[in-house]
């Protein structure tokens, strides 16, 4: 397949838990109804969930084609990982536009530097970065002297208060303080709540732009056997691997001062809704991602700032979940909390 024409992309920032898989599935919400749209999600984690949330509504029909990079910052071992899923992505979605969501320890300052390469000038028409930031954590220095933050905020060609129905004034007045200190302050910055951006913030201009596209070039995408640079892909991944039946796995990953700790259950094993409910409102993690299969359907789980929210789903190969915090003992008992809510093995 060829694309003739580049395609508008907006990368979609921020750090863990500030709202942007909520933001994104606003977005695709709103998107013009004739147009066909992408979106790349990177998850710090090694089994996919961001996905299988974002799942619902995509398809020709709708025009919304999702594809995920899972396992830490994309960009990392050369981009490959990255290169290999927007090759996929771009050839089965030719949309309109595209939407990149970075994992929120990842390093977006190297998504730009990858889709600023060659053989992407006349494929991607970069378009604004979106940071989004919840103003209640700019006194918590956990956030604040983190070297992905501070690149995030660098990099953004737009700021978006998220969560700003939960902010204080004080809350504001550092945020306004901290961008001042990191000469970000004339930036565009957009005060929103439950992720509800608007379309606007996307078509602010890039200060990341690429090589102008030569009009006479045409872009043709490598093989689906090779990467961009004519190496052999592996489509092998650890949320991919077949389960046997009435089993599970757990995998494990420590990067950047965070650790992630995910399990797969094989679809045969259902949840009880109300002991899930019990176990998420005992959780001290800082971030939770999750889809159950349940006698009941299939259910999506996203907890962050001790908050849950519950989304029922059209269907789900598998339940998953994944938590990540920078302190490793807060997963201690918590397969054994997953495994009590067990609902019964058909």
């Amino acid at each position: 397949m060829k694309i003739t024409k580049a395609v508008p992309t907006n990368i979609i920032t921020g750090f863990l838990g500030v709202g942007k898989t909520t933001a994104i599935l606003h977005l695709l919400a709103n998107k013009p109804a004739n147009e066909r749209w992408a979106v790349l999600v990177n998850e710090f984690g090694e089994i996919g969930i961001d996905g299988g949330l974002m799942a619902g509504g995509q398809g020709a029909q709708t025009g919304v084609f999702i594809r995920e990079v899972p396992g830490g910052c994309m960009c990392c071992v050369s981009g490959l990982p990255m290169q290999m899923a927007l090759n996929r992505l771009l050839m089965a979605a030719n949309p309109d536009r595209l939407l990149i969501e970075p994992t929120g320890l990842g390093h977006p300052q190297e998504v730009i530097e990858s889709l600023n390469q060659p053989h992407y000038a006349t494929v991607i028409d970069l378009r604004a970065t979106l940071t989004l930031v919840d103003p209640r954590r700019i006194r918590d220095s956990r956030y604040t002297q983190n070297a992905t933050f501070i690149q995030q905020i660098a990099v953004a060609d737009v700021l978006v208060a998220n969560k700003s129905d939960q902010c204080t004034d004080d809350d504001f007045s550092s945020l306004n303080a901290y961008l001042v200190e990191k000469a970000s302050h004339e930036k565009p910055l957009y005060r929103v709540s439950f992720g509800e951006i608007p379309f606007a913030a996307l078509l602010v201009p890039s200060a990341h732009t690429t090589p102008k596209p030569d009009p006479s070039r045409r872009f043709t995408m490598p093989a689906l056997s090779q990467n961009a640079f004519g190496q052999p892909e592996s489509t092998e991944r650890s949320d991919h691997k077949p389960l046997p039946e009435g089993d599970y796995i757990k995998i494990k990953k420590h990067a950047d001062g965070f650790t992630s700790v995910g399990w797969r259950f094989h679809a045969s094993i259902l949840f009880d809704r109300g002991r899930l409910f019990e176990l998420f409102s005992g959780l001290t993690l800082q971030r939770v991602k999750a889809i159950f299969i349940t006698p009941d359907g299939v259910f999506g789980y996203n907890f962050s700032d001790q908050a849950l929210t519950e989304v029922e789903l059209d269907e789900a190969q598998e339940s998953c979940i994944e938590g990540i915090d920078n302190d490793v003992t807060v997963f201690e008992g918590f397969e054994a909390g997953l495994l009590a809510c067990k609902a019964r093995v058909s």
